[in-house]
């Protein structure tokens, strides 16, 4: 895929994040992880940029702690403590082979997988679990006897028209894409003939909708680019998992794909619409009075290295496909 040179400049010139220029070289333009870009990109990762400032506040144990809130409370508030910051890490490319992921890690499988089951119990959720089996898988732990059962809890919580639901219902919704995107993340030689299955269903799910068609009326937060994503879904969202999961000549992704184009700005860029979409809070609240705290990477309104990133990684696989 051909990009102007002056956004490639952009995309991986000294001033970018080196998880910006990790997924230009490696999703955009298709190189291998031995070249020596890729490489250096990949040793920066956590050194230097978002993720090493996200990182800087770290505890030794692997959490992140906040006045106030006990240590061992991992999800809450939102988006401040160890469960968002460790999405936002697996997002930007980080791994077990850091010893900081690697604590974290294993701080979540201890905690919610080997004594409360709280990832694949009768109390689970799948936006929890869903989000969590992606970020641990991304960190290097597929294997684990813990991931391996909420994997197995995402397929059997699958709904019969193919989707998920956060909550009770016989139906799925597309606001609900954590389960697809955790199965998305597993190889495709390792996943088993359920997973597949679930995959397919899954997709076919999205592409019977377009991506964007559920109920009568447009839902206005689908069709704005934001993030960190966390659990809320957006039309780059949904052609980010279909086109890795290799749906990217099916004919059903041609509105989303056409939409994408139109964000493009007359510079060849894409900004974040929004932050956070679930952020509008009533006349006079503030942050802390919500426990709901931004986690802010790139600001919304101005052209966003991330989004441009992810939209041109979107549109290569597409080309390739």
């Amino acid at each position: 895929m051909r990009v102007a040179p002056r956004i490639q400049r952009w995309l991986t010139g000294t001033e970018a994040d080196p998880s910006v220029q990790l997924r230009f070289w490696t999703e955009v333009e298709g190189r291998s992880d031995r070249d020596p870009e890729v490489r250096k990109a990949a040793r920066s990762v956590g050194r230097t940029g978002w993720a090493a400032s996200l990182l800087e506040h770290q505890m030794p144990d692997g959490h992140w702690f906040t006045r106030g809130v006990s240590p061992r409370e991992l999800y809450s508030p939102k988006y401040l403590v160890t469960n968002w910051r460790a999405i936002v890490l697996a997002d930007l490319g980080m791994t077990r082979a850091d010893g900081r992921v690697r604590r974290t890690a294993e701080l979540i499988l201890e905690r919610w997988g080997r004594r409360s089951n709280e990832l694949s119990g009768p109390d689970a959720e799948i936006c929890f679990t869903g989000n969590a089996v992606r970020t641990l898988i991304r960190f290097g732990y597929l294997e684990d006897p813990v991931v391996q059962r909420a994997i197995a809890w995402i397929v059997r919580t699958q709904k019969e028209d193919g989707g998920w639901h956060c909550f009770r219902s016989r139906t799925g919704t597309l606001d609900c894409w954590e389960g697809l995107a955790a199965l998305a993340e597993i190889p495709e030689p390792q996943r088993e003939g359920s997973v597949r299955r679930s995959i397919e269903q899954g997709a076919e799910f999205y592409l019977r909708r377009r991506l964007m068609k559920e109920g009568r009326t447009r839902y206005p937060p689908w069709f704005r680019i934001h993030y960190p994503n966390h659990y809320y879904y957006d039309l780059l969202v949904g052609l980010r998992i279909l086109t890795r999961l290799g749906y990217g000549s099916d004919p059903r992704m041609a509105p989303a794909l056409s939409w994408l184009r139109l964000k493009r700005s007359r510079g060849g860029t894409w900004a974040l619409d929004a932050v956070h979409p679930d952020m509008v809070l009533p006349r006079g609240e503030r942050w802390w009075t919500t426990a709901i705290f931004p986690m802010v990477l790139e600001q919304a309104g101005a052209p966003s290295r991330w989004a441009t990133v992810e939209a041109l990684s979107v549109l290569a696989r597409v080309a390739r496909s």
